[in-house]
């Protein structure tokens, strides 16, 4: 018996014929098309004929004649053919089948120009290279963490519009795009998402997305602070693509400080230019001194919830701004807008609104900023006295290092007491200890900056620096690099043993954490009362509602600014006497005799009901509620 069970000789059990038969099949149809060709007619003559010659033998209609039933085959095949199938002398014969030829080459010819034609406009649109025609809707370009967030705030903001749209234009496909997109952002409702591909930097491709007609146009930043040239060039680019006084709203971002100016510069005097590292350190820092910090922030910065409105109240025209915050009962008053259009964060309480002045409110719509007097539902007995100003050295504890670090110690040395010492443990080399003493030379004097070398994610060191002994821990994550793991995930395990040495020392240490990915927020594994920031998601958020409001640029400018006025948690027993049961207007008048705004309140833990660290922003200023003195006051206020 043969090698292989007994099959024929040949390569792969085949005969020798067989081989050679399928080796010149296979030669004669890289022949060309005239040899397809002729393979295509054998075929369909090999099939044809014979089914055409049982078909008229069987026939009991067909002619008697050997000639006529010859005849009949030929036509039933000339008719299956499309070759006219003309019977008659050769001549006519022949003629039939060239017109049957001619009109045979010219209708496949038409077939496959308009199939041609068809499949390049359906890969045109596929590629995303066709212009948009819309006119008041969103640009979004660019592609980075940011665009998910963007888009659905977007959809979220034009639930209650007919119609509305929104383009983003990346380096990108479109199908590759769409795709991503339904996947994170989900049903759209009553807005088109639109998807185009081009470059950012050629005015002929931004042109494409129809910025010119645009409501807004928003720049995302790119993915890393070298890319922060290509956001000015793009800022350049839509500059030229619609003028000067095209009037739309351009917000951009970028990473760096040092692109800043350029890019405010390229936008236009009107856009506003963000720069995610300086407001990402200044919400990490503000939030290490009070925890839950970011939550106020994210309830006013999504669309879901309360926002901040301007709206015009003519009614109250030349009355004072310390009056106005008792006027709304579903809204809280923050601030004006004169009519030149500078804006006031709490303004003094006896600013005079004058005529053109528009009030900053936080409310759920524009539209429920009705005029209601709350004043009725104040109870003076209620109010406390402010209390002596005590502020004590404070020891904060910093795990990790990364290009925004050196930002929140300075940011921190701003808002501590004197005397406060800061400790930063990271497992860098030379280049980060150059930056723990560069950040530490750079900071106030009053605050001591310590460095001290390790890994955070070990549990050997977060045991020998006495983690629950600090008054609050700030946890970061490495910059991302290439070929690394990811930021998120060194974030995770220094989580996770702070979590251990929580439960292991019986007290809740006060943990602010910087993720790069708003999904890891459910993994982190730590107490109700931590906090996050996720810079991506907060920068997108701010991007979003500036572009559906122009005054919103300044509003957020000042809240994220040392200088100006910003958001604060402080105790409710500062504002009320604890245990009293007062209504929301009782604490909102408190704060004003003191020259701030009360918006909200952040409700101690209940270990009975499970609620954790509550925060409502803009309750109703007539409800009434028991304030314990673990609740806090969400105030806008100087720093």
């Amino acid at each position: 018996m043969e090698e292989g069970g007994g099959a024929p000789a040949g390569r792969g059990g085949r005969w020798p014929w067989a081989q050679r038969t399928v080796y010149w099949f296979d030669n004669t149809l890289a022949g060309g098309t005239h040899v397809l060709v002729g393979w295509l007619v054998v075929a369909c003559l090999s099939v044809v004929l014979p089914v055409s010659a049982v078909l008229v033998w069987t026939d009991g209609r067909a002619p008697a004649s050997l000639s006529g039933k010859l005849a009949e085959v030929w036509r039933s095949t000339g008719q299956t053919l499309r070759l006219g199938g003309e019977v008659g002398p050769a001549p006519r014969i022949a003629l039939s089948v060239l017109l049957a030829l001619v009109t045979l080459v010219y209708v496949s010819t038409l077939v496959s120009l308009i199939t041609t034609g068809i499949s390049e406009r359906l890969l045109a649109l596929r590629r995303g290279r066709s212009p948009v025609l819309e006119r008041r809707h969103a640009v979004v370009l660019g592609w980075s963490e940011q665009v998910f967030t963007v888009v659905s705030e977007l959809v979220r903001a034009n639930a209650n519009q007919r119609r509305a749209a929104v383009a983003v234009l990346a380096d990108r496909g479109k199908t590759e795009m769409q795709e991503a997109l339904d996947a994170k952002v989900g049903p759209t409702g009553r807005t088109r998402l639109i998807c185009r591909s081009g470059r950012l930097t050629d005015p002929d491709d931004l042109i494409r997305v129809g910025p010119a007609t645009a409501d807004s146009v928003i720049v995302l930043p790119r993915d890393r602070p070298s890319e922060d040239g290509e956001v000015v060039k793009t800022l350049l680019a839509l500059r030229a693509a619609v003028g000067d006084d095209s009037g739309v709203r351009i917000v951009a971002a970028v990473r760096d400080d040092r692109y800043r100016l350029a890019a405010t510069l390229a936008a236009g005097p009107d856009a506003a230019v963000l720069e995610i590292d300086d407001i990402t350190a200044r919400l990490v820092a503000r939030a290490a001194r009070q925890p839950g910090l970011s939550l106020v922030h994210q309830e006013l910065l999504d669309f879901e919830g309360v926002e901040f409105y301007t709206v015009a109240e003519p009614a109250l025209l030349g009355r004072s701004f310390g009056e106005t915050l008792l006027a709304h009962a579903s809204s809280c008053v923050v601030g004006l807008v004169r009519d030149g259009g500078a804006l006031a964060l709490n303004p003094p309480p006896d600013t005079v609104l004058g005529p053109g002045d528009r009030l900053v409110v936080i409310a759920e719509d524009d539209d429920t900023t009705l005029l209601s007097d709350a004043s009725a539902a104040v109870d003076p007995a209620a109010i406390v006295d402010r209390p002596p100003a005590t502020a004590r050295p404070e020891r904060i504890l910093l795990l990790g290092w990364n290009r925004r670090a050196t930002r929140i110690v300075t940011q921190l040395a701003r808002y501590t007491p004197p005397g406060s010492v800061l400790d930063v443990v990271a497992d860098g080399g030379k280049s980060t200890g150059a930056a723990v003493r560069s950040a530490a030379a750079a900071a106030d004097p009053s605050l001591a900056v310590v460095l001290r070398r390790g890994d955070p994610t070990r549990p050997e060191t977060l045991h020998g620096v006495d983690a629950a002994s600090y008054d609050s821990v700030i946890v970061l994550g490495p910059d991302p690099r290439p070929g690394h793991d990811e930021p998120d995930d060194r974030t995770l395990v220094t989580l996770l043993l702070l979590r251990a040495i929580e439960q292991a020392s019986g007290r809740e240490i006060p943990v602010v954490t910087e993720l790069t990915d708003d999904r890891n927020r459910v993994l982190a594994p730590v107490s109700a009362g931590s906090d996050f920031i996720v810079s991506g998601k907060l920068v997108g958020l701010l991007m979003s509602q500036i572009s559906q409001n122009r005054h919103l640029a300044g509003v957020f400018e000042e809240l994220f600014s040392p200088d100006g006025n910003g958001l604060h948690l402080r105790p409710a027993g500062h504002y009320v006497r604890p245990g009293c049961e007062t209504a929301f207007a009782t604490v909102v008048e408190s704060a004003r005799r003191r020259g701030e705004c009360a918006v909200g309140y952040r409700s101690a833990p209940d270990r009975r009901t499970g609620d954790d660290h509550g925060v409502r922003v803009n309750p109703a200023k007539t409800a009434v509620r028991r304030w314990s003195a673990h609740d806090e006051v969400i105030v806008l206020a100087a720093d």
